[in-house]
């Protein structure tokens, strides 16, 4: 918003300032000293202008230029209101240093006829503002958007007027001699009450279209609006002066003389004033005549009802609109305008017929126009005041302050607000329409802080026992992950929460997977961002694809976030799910000159996530074969599901070679991904310990042949099922597959590790114990032993 020192009368603290006229610093006060006829043109001169540290040569076509006369003399870099920079030039064969002004060249009136002859009592030299003591800054004020108050130099005074204790000068208001009766010419209908609570309008007849005065058209310019004709301007100028959008319709071109405010129909289209067109949808709120849209309610008016050089009538509108659906118009459009920026913030919707009376006013007067009697005023379900009632002990309390109920009550008047006193305690509060952002207590708690000032309001410490509280188990099992994963050799990634609608297809999910039950996002920032993700996995392997382009491809990455589930019902938060996931490419180790660079594969995934487990104190996980049919983003028969007391937690395997290829990258990666609260869920709280063994271990190997579709693990299981007491460790060394070994069948090795706490074990009970379990073995899983 920009205020205009001139027209706000007063100062403010502000984001920005800038002095509207600094651009009369580079035109200075010259004398004629020589007028010399053109060589070269009749009609134009060459005259030699002191401009006080030397003479220059300007060449000038006014017709009023004469000898000894002080004219504003502009000097290269000059920049004009209009945008025009002077440079110095040749004009037909002569040079011409600078540049004798008008008055509309200098945007200081609207003479246009000659040159600005200036008095006889300015200094040869002197910078043209100066001189003129033409000054008039203008402030860049940054407003949130719950003070749409502010948006105008009313508003803005009002704020400025409270704090200096003052009140604010509004303009007068004086409605010229009226003829005839509205009603005969014209009707409102409001078809949609909720979206158009309120709509005004008059009419004003045998008005003259064409430019503004010099005044009006200077106050726009201070603001930074483009003057278009006297018409529009009043409409922009009342704005900007009140804060209530107008608009002005051609009353010839409204089909049977009359407004319906409506919504769009289906398919509906419709041209705006800039000359596109639209296509609308139900929810979009449209001003119509009899027969049309004519304009686009709130936002943009149309092409087919702008005011033109021959409009004779015209219907002014004020009114007020409904802020969400302005605001989804203007986003859906794409158009963002100075009315749309007000209506969907929030206007007064007292403030209508203030604002139309007042435009009504200058538009007969500077249009030179009849108006019409009496105003139409549709307002089918006036909307009531908002009564706050607080209470000054409260209101102390929560700022931690001391202020008596009288001065509450006075700086509440000081913004307008009225104020009836309830009791010694208590005052009932309702604020102007205006400040459509007061709606409770808190709302009133903050205007007495700011006008109090905040820099008044002691600073004090909350205070904080000694005690701190412990952190939660998932905060704690996070941190203590990341250190974990860290240790491994693992950087942990920050991705987007948004990814590609594509994902789901790339890591070739199922139809009915629950992956595919995205969140789709309403404005995305791009094609890569339009939906929220359900799986880390996408991610990773963006993070991967661009490091390996930068030719970094050995990578060990990990990431803990949420994913995000549709739940399918209607303005419902998605379900969200928090998930680790990790990701090794490229080689197990960098190259060293001592050892050959081997690739990554399974096993080493796989003891990441045995180390992680064991690190958290979870020992009781298996890896299980994962069904071909479960592997849609992994490699069948090299992933592994990880389950944790019967509860499947996850998985970790290699990524499907169609996955490879859908992310476009050329080396294979392997991948873990858990669900973090079942992990957590199955970390100890406490931690066990047992004491040094005292007396020495043995141990045995056996060798089984056994099914090839058999689980080692599941052997190892049956090992540690039978609860043998002295039983300390359990190792798989060896898996033969092959000749002299059956079809069908495969060699399994493994170690057992025996210990007692009491006593040194002898060879015959290690011996016996062991041929028990080998015993036992070869009849639960169908094995045999090898032949000699």
């Amino acid at each position: 918003m920009k205020v205009s020192l001139s027209w706000l009368m007063a100062g403010l603290e502000v984001e920005a300032v800038s002095d509207r006229y600094d651009y009369l610093n580079r035109v200075v006060i010259g004398r004629l000293v020589k007028i010399d006829p053109h060589p070269n043109a009749d009609k134009l001169k060459l005259c030699r202008v002191d401009i006080g540290d030397r003479i220059i040569t300007v060449v000038c076509g006014a017709p009023n230029v004469k000898y000894d006369m002080l004219v504003p003399c502009a000097m290269p870099g000059t920049c004009f209101p209009k945008g025009t920079i002077l440079e110095k030039s040749i004009i037909r064969g002569e040079a011409s240093e600078g540049m004798i002004c008008s008055e509309i060249e200098l945007g200081l009136g609207a003479n246009s006829d000659g040159i600005m002859e200036l008095g006889p009592n300015h200094s040869v030299g002197c910078p043209l503002n100066k001189a003129l003591g033409l000054s008039d800054p203008v402030f860049e004020i940054d407003l949130t958007p719950n003070r749409p108050d502010c948006l105008s130099i009313i508003g803005t005074a009002r704020e400025i007027a409270a704090f200096q204790k003052k009140k604010v000068t509004y303009p007068e208001i004086c409605l010229p001699e009226s003829f005839d009766d509205i009603s005969d010419y014209t009707s409102i209908t409001i078809m949609d009450p909720e979206l158009c609570p309120r709509y005004a309008a008059s009419l004003v007849f045998d008005i003259t279209v064409g430019r503004s005065p010099f005044w009006l058209q200077d106050r726009l310019v201070s603001v930074g609006l483009k003057p278009i004709n006297n018409i529009v301007d009043i409409t922009n100028f009342v704005m900007m002066e009140s804060g209530q959008p107008l608009h002005a319709f051609d009353f010839d071109r409204l089909a049977e003389h009359r407004i319906v405010v409506r919504t769009a129909g289906e398919g509906e289209s419709f041209v705006t004033l800039d000359g596109k067109e639209r296509r609308l949808d139900p929810e979009m709120l449209m001003i119509c005549d009899g027969e049309k849209p004519v304009a686009l309610a709130g936002v943009m008016g149309g092409l087919n009802s702008e005011i033109e050089n021959s409009t004779t009538k015209i219907l002014l509108e004020s009114a007020y609109f409904d802020p969400v659906c302005i605001r989804k118009t203007s986003k859906k459009t794409g158009l963002n305008t100075d009315a749309s920026h007000r209506f969907e913030r929030g206007v007064d919707p007292k403030g209508t017929i203030t604002a139309l009376h007042r435009a009504t006013q200058l538009i007969a007067e500077i249009g030179g126009g009849k108006l019409i009697k009496g105003t139409i005023d549709e307002y089918p379900n006036p909307l009531p005041d908002r009564v706050i009632d607080i209470s000054g002990t409260a209101l102390n309390r929560r700022l931690g302050i001391d202020l008596g109920i009288n001065d509450i009550e006075n700086h509440l008047k000081s913004i307008e607000f009225q104020v009836h006193k309830i009791d010694n305690d208590r005052l009932r509060v309702i604020p102007p329409s205006c400040r459509v952002d007061i709606t409770r207590f808190e709302d009133i708690t903050e205007e007495i802080a700011r006008l109090f000032g905040y820099n008044n309001i002691k600073t004090t410490f909350p205070l904080i026992p000694a005690e701190a509280r412990h952190p939660s188990k998932k905060i704690e099992s996070r941190d203590r992950i990341k250190c974990l994963m860290t240790g491994l050799g693992f950087n942990e990634a920050i991705n987007y929460s948004f990814i590609n609608h594509l994902s789901c297809d790339r890591l070739n999910l199922e139809p009915d997977d629950k992956k595919r039950q995205v969140v789709n996002v309403l404005n995305p920032l791009s094609e890569d961002q339009s939906i929220m993700r359900t799986s880390l996995i996408p991610g990773l392997l963006e993070t991967m694809k661009y490091n390996i382009s930068v030719q970094n491809r050995n990578l060990k990455l990990f990431e803990i976030g949420n994913v995000f589930f549709n739940t399918g019902q209607k303005d419902s938060l998605p379900d969200e799910i928090e998930m680790i996931a990790g990701l090794w490419t490229g080689k197990r180790e960098d190259a060293v000159w001592f050892s050959k660079e081997i690739d990554c594969d399974f096993y080493d995934i796989k003891g990441v996530v045995e180390e992680l487990l064991g690190n958290l104190g979870i020992v009781n996980s298996d890896f299980t074969h994962m069904p071909t049919a479960s592997c849609f983003y992994t490699k069948p028969g090299f992933t592994a599901q990880v389950i944790i007391k019967d509860e499947p937690i996850g998985l970790v395997g290699e990524l499907h070679p169609k996955v490879l290829t859908n992310y476009d990258l050329k080396q294979t990666a392997f991948i873990f991904e858990f669900n973090f609260d079942k992990l957590i869920s199955h970390t100890p709280d406490t931690k066990s310990v047992s004491p040094i063994p005292k007396f020495p271990a043995t141990s045995r190997d056996i060798t089984l042949i056994v099914d090839k579709d058999i689980e080692a693990n599941k052997i190892l299981q049956s090992v540690m099922d039978l609860n043998e007491e002295l039983v300390e460790n359990l190792h798989l060394f060896d898996v033969f597959e092959g000749d002299p070994i059956p079809a069908g069948r495969k060699s399994i090795s493994f170690r057992i590790t025996y210990r007692s706490s009491s006593e040194t074990l002898e060879d015959k009970r290690v011996n016996n114990l062991h041929k028990s379990i080998s015993d036992r073995l070869l009849r639960k899983i169908d094995a045999t032993l090898p032949s000699v």
